[in-house]
């Protein structure tokens, strides 16, 4: 077990990490976005020794767009205090985001299976372009950000236990079950 430890301390790092950042999403928490920044960074170490080349670059868009997401949340609080409100999509935008989507994918998808040794190009690319519009969702506190991220995370688990990334996969197995609660939390503040 220790030697377990020792040697997957950064994947078991950055996991924690991803929780406290997980429950501080939920509970519409600015400091979030800090969890988000310092987690990312432990992720790029991991998913470049894993060859999770798209996840990769994603940890490197989650450190700007939660820096993004931090100035948002923290400027849309009024002078007294209260929160950035959650909002919902419009028809137009999600026609936007699907089509935004589609396009991250393909040129992810061109540069894995072009530039890179990736050994699940499409998979990865599909978990890229989900994930890349999740969090942009999230820094704008749009609700539906959830339901993108409970399709990203439940192929996540999938991908990561392939790629025997069992600590990150059992994150990505919460992270699934709390982006359902976390949907329903803010529809529930939504309507008080």
């Amino acid at each position: 077990m220790i030697t377990y430890l020792q040697t997957n301390w950064i994947e078991i790092t950055g996991a924690i990490l991803s929780l406290i950042y997980l429950d501080l999403s939920i509970r519409q928490r600015v400091s979030l976005w800090f969890y988000g920044i310092v987690s990312s960074l432990f992720y790029i170490v991991i998913f470049f020794q894993t060859k999770f080349y798209a996840d990769m670059s994603l940890q490197f868009y989650y450190v700007v767009i939660s820096i993004y997401g931090w100035m948002n949340w923290k400027n849309g609080q009024s002078e007294n205090g209260e929160e950035l409100p959650t909002n919902q999509l419009s028809k137009r935008l999600t026609l936007y985001l699907i089509l935004a989507t589609g396009i991250i994918y393909i040129v992810y998808y061109l540069i894995l299976s072009q530039f890179t040794d990736s050994t699940i190009p499409k998979a990865d690319s599909l978990v890229g372009a989900l994930s890349v519009v999740g969090t942009w969702m999230l820094a704008r506190k749009l609700i539906e950000n959830w339901l993108v991220w409970i399709v990203a995370d439940a192929l996540c688990v999938a991908l990561y236990v392939y790629k025997e990334l069992y600590p990150t996969a059992i994150l990505f197995v919460i992270y699934t079950v709390m982006a359902g609660v976390g949907y329903w939390q803010w529809r529930k503040k939504m309507v008080e």
